[in-house]
């Protein structure tokens, strides 16, 4: 099978390890740099090109790692995949669901899958009751776009929560504001599907003085055993959001496990050092599972 890694690098530990185990299970895969392709439309097949290169029928099919800062442009090569018959990992809408918090938690919502108390708006004239509405400080303030720990803050009074969100209102900035859950001790769960199926998962640990467990933040990971309702809310947010490779983000609290995210461009590097698991290897084995079915264009 020839197989396209939608990726702006090699020297990405995720990147790579999805290109040795390809390689491993004979297959042909290359590393296409979806920041460097152009789609040329008018003809009777749209065509994709790396610089001057057509590369429209190379593959059987694609594996999506778009980065947070070309969400919009690497969606929309993966919908040409997509439009051309090439199976793809993560579906181009998808990969825009879980990339925008506020979208994702709005399908959660209407899933009924628990997600921690959410507000969101653009109004700066009522900040006050904003935070109120959510019981008060301290609250959890989050840029919509934000990846790996990166634009999520803390705010532990009312008076720093009304200074931080009237600046990001003011830079016409989309947020949203979480109820602070104390209990989750700066800890989470990252839950690794692909497909239908739970490969992996560990818990991260915030590092003294930081609330944010992400491993990019200096976080720790162990092996978690997840129970069925932490299971069940995985698979099911997985589906809805519509990815076949995706990595479910969840904290543990008092009423009970509590969404915060889906990733559609999970990295593998933490959770393959704390599990053990080949992680890499379930992606491409769920890739000879469906990268032969030719879609309806």
């Amino acid at each position: 099978m020839n197989i396209g890694l939608l990726s702006v690098s090699m020297n990405v530990y995720s990147t790579k390890r999805i290109a040795e185990e390809a390689q491993k299970l004979g297959h042909y895969i290359e590393q296409v740099d979806h920041t460097k392709c152009s789609v040329k439309l008018g003809a009777k097949k749209p065509r994709i090109y790396v610089g001057e290169d057509d590369i429209t029928d190379e593959f059987d099919a694609i594996i999506p790692r778009i980065g947070a800062k070309v969400s919009r442009h690497g969606a929309a090569i993966v919908k040409q995949f997509e439009m051309n018959g090439v199976f793809s990992t993560a579906r181009s809408l998808s990969i825009l669901r879980a990339r925008n918090k506020v979208r994702t938690l709005q399908i959660m919502a209407r899933k009924g899958i628990p997600i921690p108390e959410t507000l969101f708006s653009i109004n700066p004239d009522n900040i006050s009751e904003q935070i109120e509405i959510l019981g008060g400080a301290p609250v959890i303030i989050k840029l919509q776009e934000g990846t790996q720990g990166l634009g999520v803050m803390l705010a532990e009074s009312k008076k720093s929560a009304k200074s931080i969100i009237d600046t990001l209102y003011k830079m016409d900035t989309g947020i949203l504001i979480q109820k602070f859950i104390e209990e989750s001790n700066g800890e989470d769960i990252r839950i690794f599907v692909v497909g239908n199926k739970i490969v992996a998962s560990m818990k991260r640990s915030s590092e003294a003085g930081e609330f944010r467990s992400n491993v990019h933040r200096g976080g720790s990971t162990e092996k978690v055993k997840l129970s069925s309702k932490e299971q069940f809310i995985a698979l099911n947010a997985t589906k809805h959001i519509g990815l076949g490779v995706a990595g479910v983000d969840l904290i543990r609290s008092k009423k009970g496990p509590l969404l915060i995210e889906v990733n559609a461009s999970p990295g593998l590097q933490g959770i393959e050092g704390a599990t053990g698991v080949n992680i890499a290897k379930e992606i491409i084995l769920f890739v000879e599972r469906n990268g032969g079915r030719k879609r309806r264009r």
